[in-house]
């Protein structure tokens, strides 16, 4: 019961926070590969209709064929998700000089969006973790190292908020991603359903994980495969 307790209060204590970035000042902005960049941080509870448009409408353009024909009941539960009081976004905008040279990034009379993150604080087997449910980049910022960046900055605030671990979904078929989370050192979970039971358990996504203490490693982590080379080969 103490445990629990312990743990509820760790998750609490996360939650409480209104701004999750303003901790990590060097990660508020992006300067490389032609880019200049700003974070902001964000709600689900607060997020402005014209934003929650945008977010669809990136994770429809991003999402739809990693899915197939899942999609239409995925969009669904992203919708719900997309606005729940625990999620917490960073919102990613393009600084620009010259408007007309981004005419095709959306803006709500402000700089364009041109990426976001949308994350939870969870307990998974005991363990208090930052869950990762979207990462999702214009077509325009893929491939500067923005994504991995932005993963640094999630590992960042989950350290500092006494999270144990960084948890993330993807699907099976993105090889892209796949590849991409391989680089950053994320391996199937143990809690991962190819891993749980595989032999009656078919899903078409798996669960990667990255722990930082023995607990959490030994709870939450497997012995890392040797991913297949065509998604070795594959990039983000």
């Amino acid at each position: 019961l103490d445990r629990k307790k312990a743990i509820d209060e760790v998750i609490r204590m996360a939650y409480a926070k209104e701004d999750h970035l303003s901790e990590f000042p060097a990660f508020l902005t992006y300067q490389r590969s032609g880019l200049n960049l700003i974070m902001q941080p964000q709600s689900g509870e607060t997020l402005p209709a014209p934003l929650k448009r945008y977010i669809q409408a990136l994770l429809k353009e991003n999402m739809e064929g990693p899915y197939g024909s899942e999609w239409p009941a995925e969009e669904k539960v992203k919708k719900r998700e997309m606005v729940a009081s625990e999620a917490r976004y960073i919102i990613v905008r393009q600084l620009v000089e010259d408007p007309e040279k981004h005419d095709g990034l959306w803006r709500d009379g402000g700089d364009p969006v041109v990426s976001f993150v949308q994350f939870r604080f969870l307990i998974d087997e005991e363990i208090p973790v930052l869950y990762v449910y979207e990462l999702q980049l214009e077509k325009c910022v893929q491939k500067k190292g923005l994504g991995k960046f932005l993963m640094q900055l999630l590992e960042l605030v989950a350290r500092k908020n006494n999270m144990k671990a960084v948890l993330l979904t993807v699907q099976k078929r993105n090889l892209a991603a796949m590849a991409f989370y391989s680089k950053l050192k994320y391996v199937v979970s143990s809690i991962s359903p190819s891993r749980v039971d595989p032999l009656v358990v078919l899903k078409n996504y798996e669960i990667l994980c990255k722990t930082f203490d023995p607990e959490a490693k030994a709870k939450l982590e497997v012995r890392k495969i040797k991913l297949d080379r065509s998604i070795e080969n594959a990039a983000l």
